[in-house]
């Protein structure tokens, strides 16, 4: 089940037209959260997922500015029925100390983080006007996997910004590679009238959708490595209405005849290069569905 935290964007990325149509940032009221998802639970949903626009950016605009950790460490407290949170989307540079302790020690924060990259050369970040660095950004995935080793990350990035040179492509390129992203999302730069980067010397289109074809080959490059980490190991995963599963850090998985919502233990046994194959561990204890 998914719950939105906040809409609206206090940061003017020079490609993005979000905050011109959904305004400043705005967060919803800690209790109002942890009722929605004590009525979700009392549902029979297992696992919660927070989202937003900018969800890391949560809590500025409420008394006492609560940070999104502080919001998930209180869910987690007052809802103990929550299994599995997750994050949708974070953007790591607004890490707080509470999320940095629920990826170290709780067990029912998903060791998954879907990170706001966008880029990997520190020139095209400063154009774009994002607030973290190449540096800063393999410094958080380092730091992550240093507390939560089995942590797995996906990150959004765009090929073809404007005046993205070869050089700086490659760099973005590389920093999927040494971050070791497993989910990739690409996106060919597109213009948005009335945004800065509207404005900037434009890269040509055929070049734009080769750069984002040749990433998101390095993309499945990367997926697949990560699948092949994932076989031979045992995992937990909670059952989907549409015969899949997903794992504790996001790997998809076929299961087909099982139950929705139930959660089992499994092996994985192999993949097709896009999901995981697992069969039960027998005895292993299990979730049932309510």
């Amino acid at each position: 089940a998914f719950i939105q935290v906040q809409n609206g964007c206090d940061h003017r990325c020079t490609f993005c037209i979000i905050p011109y149509g959904r305004g400043n940032s705005r967060s919803v009221p800690m209790g109002a959260v942890v009722e929605q998802a004590r009525k979700l639970t009392e549902s029979g949903y297992r696992e919660i997922v927070l989202t937003g626009v900018d969800a890391t950016s949560y809590g500025a605009d409420l008394p006492g500015n609560p940070t999104l950790g502080y919001l998930a460490k209180t869910l987690l407290k007052q809802v103990p029925e929550i299994l599995r949170l997750r994050l949708s989307s974070i953007d790591s540079i607004e890490a707080d100390s509470h999320l940095w302790d629920l990826i170290a020690d709780e067990p029912r924060f998903m060791p998954h983080l879907h990170l706001s990259l966008q880029h990997g050369d520190d020139m095209i970040l400063k154009r774009m006007k994002r607030r973290h660095s190449r540096a800063e950004a393999l410094a958080f995935v380092e730091q992550a996997r240093r507390l939560r080793p089995e942590i797995a990350f996906g990150a959004d990035m765009i090929a073809g910004f404007p005046t993205e040179t070869e050089e700086m492509f490659e760099n973005a390129a590389t920093l999927a590679e040494e971050a070791g992203i497993s989910f990739l999302h690409v996106f060919p730069y597109s213009p948005r009238p009335g945004t800065p980067a509207a404005r900037m010397p434009q890269v040509d289109r055929a070049l734009v959708k080769e750069r984002a074809a040749k990433l998101r080959a390095r993309g499945e490059v990367l997926h697949r490595a990560h699948l092949d980490r994932m076989v031979g190991t045992e995992q937990t995963v909670i059952i989907e209405n549409n015969g899949m599963a997903h794992t504790e850090n996001f790997s998809l998985v076929a299961a087909p005849g099982l139950v929705p919502r139930d959660i089992q233990r499994v092996m994985i046994t192999g993949h097709n290069g896009k999901h995981l194959d697992m069969r039960i561990v027998a005895d292993a204890p299990h979730e049932h569905a309510a």
